[in-house]
């Protein structure tokens, strides 16, 4: 814990996603659509709105969950299940993919994400759960095996920026001080 009540861990951000539409329409075919495009350097995230340019943002059904967040360990250890080379974690169609970080945990809890440009705070809410097209981009038995380890549907809070790189992620009360104000973790 830090002195302001947080828990802090240090996280990476590995991959960014925003989709305009929809990549895995319909059942799934044995042709991965083309996804180059969504992928993302930086996210623009919006309180109430959700990740500017995808797909479900601003929409009112989707109001509670449209930031999904995934944690790129269960993945690397479900491709080990199935015998596969690891993932591209951004097939899971998961707008942000952390790396340290204990996605599953974060359900029913308010946290943040810090990058330096800004808190972004994430409630965090019911899962992702995966879609048959798992089994055709990722492996064979990758949507059974996702299921339980397939990241979280949030509410953004709070907007700001996230990037790839290293991040902070705040599970506490410390998440809504400004990242210029907060004390850095071991300090």
């Amino acid at each position: 814990m830090n002195p302001t009540g947080a828990d802090v861990h240090p996280v990476e951000i590995v991959g960014l996603l925003a989709a305009p539409s929809h990549r895995y329409d319909g059942r799934p075919g044995g042709v991965v659509p083309e996804q180059a495009g969504d992928r993302r350097e930086a996210l623009e995230i919006r309180a109430g709105f959700g990740v500017v340019g995808d797909r479900y943002a601003g929409r009112p059904a989707h109001r509670d969950a449209s930031v999904t967040v995934i944690a790129v360990e269960p993945l690397t250890a479900l491709a080990a299940d199935l015998g596969v080379p690891p993932f591209d974690p951004l097939l899971t169609r998961r707008n942000v993919v952390l790396r340290g970080a204990d996605v599953e945990s974060l359900r029913g809890q308010t946290f943040a994400l810090d990058c330096g440009e800004g808190v972004v705070v994430l409630k965090g809410g019911r899962a992702a759960n995966p879609c048959a097209w798992m089994d055709v981009v990722l492996a064979p038995g990758a949507h059974r095996g996702m299921r339980g380890r397939g990241g979280i549907r949030c509410a953004p809070v709070t907007g700001g920026v996230l990037r790839l790189g290293p991040a902070v992620l705040f599970v506490g009360d410390a998440h809504h001080q400004p990242s210029s104000s907060r004390t850095a973790p071991g300090a």
